[in-house]
C-alpha cells in the first residue's frame, strides 16, 4: 500500500461579484457591520444558469490541466457538495460527463463545510487500497440557491465557486503526501448549522458555532499535526474552512502555528462551503505563497458539527 498525494489543484467562481456596498440595497446592513462581524468584502454568485455540477467541472478541468492529465487517466470522481438540487444523476455523474471521463467510480459526499476534507480522506484511502489509480476530489458550491436573501444574518456569509484537487499514488518509496486523516463529529448539536426545508434555507445558531469552533477545535487540529509527525510550528501552510474571519484568525491562533501562511479567502469569497478550502488552497498555489513540497493542514469544520483534517504536502 503506497501512499497518495495532491498532484494538482484548480479553481473557480462565477463572474458575477456581490459586494457589501450591493448588500446595502438589498438588506438592513451596511459594510462597516459585515467586515466587523464576519471579515468579507464581497462574494462571487453563480447565474441561475450555472448549475454546482458546471463550477466543479471548470475547477476539475484546471486541476487536471495543470496536474498535465487526460480525462481518460482519472478513474474515481468525488465531488463535496451540500446544494445539488437533484438526487440523480449525482453531481459526480455530471462533472465526469462534462468532461468526458470514460468509466469513473463517480460518487457525491455531503458533509457541508467538512466535505472536501473528508472526500479527500476518502480518496487517499482508496488510492492506497489500490481501488483507484488518480481520483479528482472537488469542493462545490452553489450557497446562493439555498439562502434567504432577506436574512441579513446568512446572505452576507455565502458565496458560490469551486476548488478541485487530482490525488494520485507516490511513486514505490516516496513520502505520503496526504497524512492521515482525523474526523468527527457532534451529532446532538447538529441543528447548529442547516439547509432544510422546501425550498430548502441555510440557517446557523452563530453564537453557539463560534464557541465550538474556537474552543473545541483547536486541540483537534493539533492532533491532525500529531498523527502527521508533525509540530504547528512546522507547519507552512494552515487552511482552515473559510466560515468567518473571527473563527479563522483565533483558531489559527490557538493552534500555534507561528511560521504558517494562514488562508483568508473567505474576505473575498464569502463562506463557499465545502468549496472553501480547495478554493483557498489553489489560490495559495496559483500565487506560489506556499512551496511545493511543505506541509499544509486542511482542516474542515461546520455542517452537521462535523470536522476532517489532514496534512497534505503543497503541489
Amino acid at each position: 500500500m503506497h501512499g497518495s498525494r495532491i498532484a494538482a489543484v484548480g479553481h473557480y467562481q462565477p463572474a458575477r461579484v456581490l459586494t457589501n456596498e450591493d448588500l446595502v440595497g438589498m438588506v438592513d446592513t451596511s459594510d462597516e457591520w459585515i467586515r466587523t462581524r464576519v471579515g468579507i468584502r464581497s462574494r462571487h454568485i453563480a447565474g441561475p444558469d450555472e448549475p454546482v455540477d458546471e463550477l466543479a467541472a471548470h475547477a476539475a478541468a484546471k486541476a487536471l490541466a495543470a496536474a498535465g492529465l487526460m480525462p481518460g487517466d482519472i478513474d474515481l470522481v468525488l465531488v463535496a457538495t451540500s446544494t445539488a438540487i437533484d438526487r440523480s444523476p449525482n453531481t459526480a455523474a455530471r462533472v465526469a460527463a462534462r468532461l468526458g471521463i470514460p468509466s469513473p467510480a463517480a460518487m457525491d459526499v455531503n458533509v457541508v463545510c467538512a466535505g472536501f476534507t473528508h472526500a479527500l480522506a476518502t480518496a487517499d484511502h482508496a488510492v492506497r487500497a489500490g481501488a483507484a489509480r488518480r481520483a479528482l476530489v472537488i469542493g462545490a458550491e452553489k450557497m446562493s440557491d439555498v439562502t434567504d436573501w432577506t436574512d441579513r444574518t446568512t446572505c452576507v456569509l455565502v458565496g458560490d465557486g469551486a476548488g478541485a484537487a487530482v490525488v494520485e499514488a507516490c511513486p514505490p518509496g516516496g513520502e505520503p503526501g496526504i497524512g492521515p486523516v482525523l474526523w468527527g463529529s457532534v451529532p446532538e448539536m447538529a441543528h447548529a448549522v442547516r439547509i432544510e426545508g422546501t425550498p430548502p434555507r441555510f440557517a446557523q445558531e452563530g453564537q453557539s458555532v463560534y464557541r465550538w469552533a474556537t474552543t473545541r477545535l483547536p486541540p483537534i487540529a493539533r492532533r491532525v499535526c500529531e498523527r502527521a509527525g508533525l509540530t504547528p510550528e512546522d507547519l507552512a501552510g494552515v487552511v482552515l474552512h473559510q466560515a468567518n474571519l473571527r473563527i479563522i484568525e483565533p483558531l489559527a491562533e490557538k493552534l500555534g502555528a507561528v511560521n504558517a501562511v494562514v488562508a483568508r479567502d473567505v474576505a473575498d469569497s464569502g463562506n463557499t462551503s465545502a468549496a472553501s478550502i480547495p478554493l483557498a488552497l489553489s489560490k495559495l498555489v496559483e500565487r506560489g505563497e506556499i512551496p511545493s513540497g511543505a506541509p499544509v493542514l486542511l482542516f474542515g469544520f461546520g455542517g452537521n458539527l462535523s470536522y476532517a483534517g489532514q496534512v497534505v504536502r503543497c503541489p
